[in-house]
């Protein structure tokens, strides 16, 4: 099996709730995230290409480490994991071995790391856990605290508004619902042995993010939906050529949202 469909996405690692504790850590590592692995992570990674050879890159919300040890692998790298679950680092300490270190997030700011210490962030699929609008800004001026001047976030997350489409890996809410931000809505994650994963999650429709990150102290936010077509050439071709991706073609639910440090 190629490694693509072995390591989740970060859906919920931000407060805990959602993959609580020992067992819902290990839950959470068992989610296939296919579709994540074809328009989402390579998108990422494509985002944060200029960083260069031993950079620090902070992924926020790192859960059980494995996008973080493939961001350390295919981009060189020192790759620093953050959590708010002790229960999910324990995890990427044991199998993400590619990534430099891990800290803990407590009461809102992550342990032991100094203010400007990252020329890069990712945050993937952490702000579907937020339920409100001021817990959102607080990881905005977290992640900011921790950034350079001038340096990326890049941030990966599923539109609300594709609610009700069965994609390969996911559905988001239920179909002719409308959500605003912060309402709760149900996701459903495939896991790696074909069943499924029922969470309880918060809209943040995509349009709303750039205000927000503006008021955290980014500029020149810029946001791009990947489509299959785009995914080609940048996935895993074993992962591109394995399915139709029939739902993904018509309605890409993944949104890449790109800004800069003030």
């Amino acid at each position: 099996m190629s490694d693509w469909s072995e390591g989740p996405g970060q859906r919920g690692a931000a407060e805990g709730a959602a993959w609580s504790g020992r067992d819902g850590a290990r839950a959470f590592a068992a989610v296939e995230a296919a579709t994540d692995w074809l328009l989402g992570y390579p998108f990422v990674f494509r985002a944060l290409s200029r960083i260069g050879p031993g950079a620090v890159l902070v992924d926020y919300g790192c859960g059980p480490g494995q996008v973080a040890d493939r961001a350390a692998r295919q981009l060189g790298a020192r790759v620093i994991g953050v959590d708010t679950s002790p229960e999910m680092l324990v995890l990427a300490r044991a199998s993400a071995t590619a990534v430099a270190e891990y800290h803990l997030v407590e009461n809102g700011r992550v342990t032991g790391l100094a203010d400007g210490c990252a020329d890069a962030v990712m945050c993937n699929h952490v702000l579907a856990s937020l339920p409100t609008e001021d817990a959102v800004l607080e990881v905005f001026g977290e992640i900011r605290r921790l950034l350079r001047p001038d340096s990326p976030l890049v941030l990966l997350s599923t539109d609300p508004a594709c609610n009700g489409t069965e994609y390969a890996s996911l559905r988001v809410g239920e179909t002719g619902e409308v959500y605003g931000p912060g309402d709760e809505l149900t996701v459903r994650l495939r896991r790696t042995d074909g069943s499924w994963q029922e969470m309880r999650n918060h809209a943040w429709p995509v349009g709303y993010y750039p205000g927000l990150l503006e008021s955290a102290g980014f500029r020149d936010v810029v946001q791009h939906r990947p489509t299959v077509d785009e995914a080609l050439t940048v996935a895993d071709p074993d992962l591109a050529a394995g399915r139709a991706w029939q739902a993904e073609r018509e309605r890409p639910p993944l949104v890449i949202t790109r800004a800069l440090a003030a």
